[in-house]
């Protein structure tokens, strides 16, 4: 059985940090408020000289160097967004150029912030089937150009960023013993699509539009909406949340991380949590948590690692992968 085993990880931030007391001088909020309602304490903010592709393009030097290989050994790139840098062509394919490739095949993917793990899981299934050997799976988002900086519930919430893995593929057994991803469970749900969009597009409205957001109902939504994917993946790979080493979620909210964790029965000591240091950066998030991971010595070589998002739309979904 060919399996997508994770070669190398990388990210990159913005240079510059917004702290909460920033948004006080504006909005009728403050540090305390946000930290206790988010857990959110700063999140990376793009000049306009960053944009999705140049974080995207970083992102993907990083994890090519953490993995030994060059653009010249890649075939394939998967990049989820929300925020690309033009309606087209896919913001993949301006990375691919940056990179200095002129072979393979690159798009976009957009599942709002579940955009990572469906793109791992689309780019597993490509590998699998023979498309491609390696691939530069690539989350990176911008939401800063879509924020209402008036709309104190959805302002603090959001930051900038990008993170990348490199999939490559290996023989395995067919076993849960293998290296790569081992399962997945992917979802979406348009009813919800109310509860968290962007109030324009090409299509509609001629414009880039404003992200909204009915919190409570997303809240209230989230934590039944993530245990049915994980659990689904858990019962394809046989396993049981004792088996895991480590829980890589979306970072969204402190308080959904917990909730959806406690629902699981995965112990505390056994989430990587980002949010305080990067706010919610919807694809990017579970990229940038996971090299965070890998950087500070966490996650390696043959722990067994869950991630988990959900997003706009609704979407959600999950993917297990040993390490």
């Amino acid at each position: 059985m060919i399996r997508s085993v994770v070669r190398g990880v990388g990210s990159a931030l913005p240079r510059r940090i917004m702290k909460n007391s920033e948004f006080a001088a504006t909005l009728d909020t403050s540090d305390e408020w946000i930290v206790q309602r988010t857990g959110i304490r700063q999140r990376h903010i793009a000049a306009a000289d960053e944009t999705t592709a140049s974080l995207g393009e970083a992102a993907a030097r990083a994890a090519l160097a953490d993995g030994g290989l060059t653009p010249d050994d890649i075939d394939l790139i998967v990049l989820a967004t929300s925020t690309p840098n033009n309606t087209f062509p896919a913001t993949a394919v301006e990375v691919q150029h940056r990179l200095g490739m002129r072979h393979g095949f690159a798009f976009d993917l957009q599942a709002v912030c579940s955009g990572f793990v469906y793109a791992v899981a689309t780019a597993d299934g490509h590998i699998r089937n023979g498309l491609a050997k390696r691939a530069l799976v690539i989350g990176a988002e911008t939401f800063s150009r879509i924020l209402d900086w008036n709309d104190r519930s959805t302002c603090v919430l959001f930051g900038d960023g990008a993170g990348a893995l490199v999939l490559e593929a290996h023989e395995g057994e067919g076993s849960v013993a293998d290296r790569g991803v081992l399962a997945a469970s992917l979802r979406s749900d348009g009813t919800h699509k109310d509860k968290l969009y962007v109030d324009g597009g090409p299509s509609t409205t001629g414009t880039v539009g404003h992200l909204r957001m009915e919190g409570r109902e997303v809240f209230k939504h989230a934590a039944g909406m993530i245990t049915d994917v994980i659990e689904a993946t858990f019962a394809q790979a046989g396993i049981t949340a004792d088996d895991l080493t480590w829980f890589v979620p979306h970072q969204a909210n402190k308080r959904i991380i917990d909730a959806s964790a406690k629902k699981l029965g995965i112990a505390e000591e056994k989430v990587v949590t980002t949010v305080d240091l990067h706010g919610n950066t919807s694809a990017a998030s579970v990229p940038l948590a996971l090299d965070v991971a890998v950087k500070d010595g966490r996650i390696r070589k043959g722990d067994l690692v869950m991630l988990e998002a959900m997003g706009g739309g609704f979407t959600w979904g999950a993917v297990l992968v040993r390490w």
